[in-house]
């Protein structure tokens, strides 16, 4: 069944955890400029560079197709970083979306390298078709780890996704350590499953096999209307 969730709720969630990583000493602000975010995070000291699905030299990110998060401190100062894109997926699926490397490169043939692959073990992103959103490039300076901010800078992702795109499905691709501690918990993912993909990019020097993690358009829609409804406060 489907779960009504009005522009209103939507409005209302966004605040609200927006408020509450405010008081926690972060602000956010939204970007679509990927020019300007690789700027960004090609400047932070300890983040790892930024993957071609989020490189305006790798992929199409158009405006309204793809936007930015960036998290400043008190002083300024960036102190988290994240990124999301929509890709239509109506005639295909994630697991051949990730594997033809068209999630890494608006055209693999031309742009990847000799070597280049990615295998997707996972079973369900055989599943995961229609509007999918990725979720990506993750990163929060250490001295605000442990404070649950990743359920605050989650949620809003997942809030203007929602109000951007009313996706039917939300995923990410997070490395074993990340579930082995919780993180991707603390992101708000029901679901998870080994080996999403196992990418190699031998001229950027990566080779990952990371978790896939996800959630579905009805579980967006029940985490916004249940956090609303029931007049939850954002942070536990």
């Amino acid at each position: 069944m489907e779960i009504f969730v009005t522009p209103l709720d939507v409005s209302r969630y966004i605040c609200s955890f927006d408020g509450a990583a405010r008081k926690a000493g972060i602000r956010f602000k939204m970007g679509e400029d990927f020019e300007r975010y690789l700027e960004i995070t090609t400047s932070i000291v300890g983040k790892s560079p930024t993957f071609p699905m989020f490189r305006p030299d790798c992929s199409r990110l158009e405006p309204g197709r793809a936007f930015w998060i960036i998290g400043e401190d008190r002083s300024g100062e960036v102190a988290h970083v994240q990124a999301l894109r929509v890709d239509d997926l109506r005639a295909t699926n994630l697991a051949e979306h990730l594997e033809s490397l068209k999630a890494c490169y608006a055209d693999p043939k031309s742009q990847a390298s000799s070597g280049s692959s990615c295998v997707c073990s996972a079973s369900t992103a055989r599943k995961i078709t229609g509007a999918v959103v990725y979720q990506g490039d993750v990163w929060l300076r250490g001295d605000f780890r442990g404070q649950g901010l990743p359920r605050m800078f989650s949620s809003v992702a997942f809030g203007l996704a929602w109000a951007k795109w009313s996706p039917d499905f939300i995923y990410g691709l997070v490395p074993t350590w990340s579930i082995e501690k919780g993180v991707a918990d603390l992101y708000g993912y029901l679901h998870k499953e080994a080996h999403g993909s196992i990418l190699r990019l031998p001229d950027r020097g990566i080779e990952d096999d990371d978790w896939l993690v996800w959630l579905t358009r009805r579980e967006v829609s029940h985490l916004i209307k249940h956090t609303m409804t029931e007049n939850l406060s954002p942070i536990s």
